[in-house]
This record gives structure tokens, sequence and C-alpha cells, in this order.
């Protein structure tokens, strides 16, 4: 369906506005389809993002600044999520011992559990966004996208 009909409007759309429209409504139809996904493990899609990135750490501890540079959204509040990530017991804190400025985080069993669980599930998610385009369309729109974020 073309964003004229999703907005219902007759009003002609310059395409440089198009595509910021398309973009962020693609974001949004992708979010709630995520969030529904998680939503029965009682978890967002920040706080995934952030058991992600300790999963990723091998077992190694990650203090709250290297968290907060690999989030996609640069403006989740880090420590909120992880105190959120603590209660549900994914994740422990401590204080750095050489460091005690330094807060290190680190993904329990429990968040790794969960993790395994919902990877097979973020997997079909992503394909069922895929599949109406060839191997050959991801690569191009993924370019395009780089292309058009790195002004």
């Amino acid at each position: 369906m073309k964003i004229e009909e999703i907005l219902k409007t007759t009003i002609p759309i310059d395409n440089s506005k198009k595509i910021i429209l398309n973009v962020l409504y693609t974001q949004n139809v992708i979010a709630e389809k995520f969030n529904e996904l998680l939503k029965p493990h009682e978890i967002s899609g920040e706080q995934y993002n952030v058991l992600r990135i300790l999963r990723g750490q091998k077992g190694n501890p990650a203090n709250m600044w290297a968290i907060q540079e690999r989030m996609l959204a640069k403006t989740s509040n880090t420590t909120r999520l992880v105190d959120k990530l603590l209660l549900k017991a994914f994740v422990t804190r401590k204080v750095c011992p050489e460091n005690r400025r330094k807060i290190e985080v680190l993904i329990t069993q429990k968040g790794l559990d969960v993790l395994a669980v919902l990877d097979p599930k973020v997997i079909a998610h992503e394909a069922f966004f895929s599949k109406n385009l060839s191997a050959e369309e991801i690569i191009q729109l993924n370019q395009l996208l780089e292309k058009y974020r790195n002004q």
C-alpha cells in the first residue's frame, strides 16, 4: 500500500518527504510487531537490545558507557533499562574493583535463557518483513538506507 493511501491524502507528496514518511511508518509497523513478540516476556525493545549487547560480551561485563554506545536508540536511559533488567534477574551489576566510579553489568543465565527463547522468534520476525524482497533487493535496500542516513 502506498503511503498516500495509508495517510488518506489526495495531495501530492514531495518525494523527499515521502521517503521520510515511508521510513517512519515502516519503523512503526516493525516496532509494533516486535513489541508484540516481546510482550509475553515482559521486556521492551530497548531492554532486549541491552540483553543482546551483554550476550555479545561473551561472559565479560560491560560498563554503562559501552552499553549506551552500542544502543540503537542513543537517547535510551541505560541506567533505568539496566535497573529494570536487574529486577527481573536478567543481569547483575557491580562496582568495578579497579575503578569505583565504573559500574559493570553482566547478563545472567536467566537473561541468556530468555534470549534463547526469543532468538527463533526474532529471526522469523526479520524474515517476515523481508519475504517480499529478493536477495538482491535486500542488499540494495540496505545500501540505499545507509547512503540516505550517512549524509
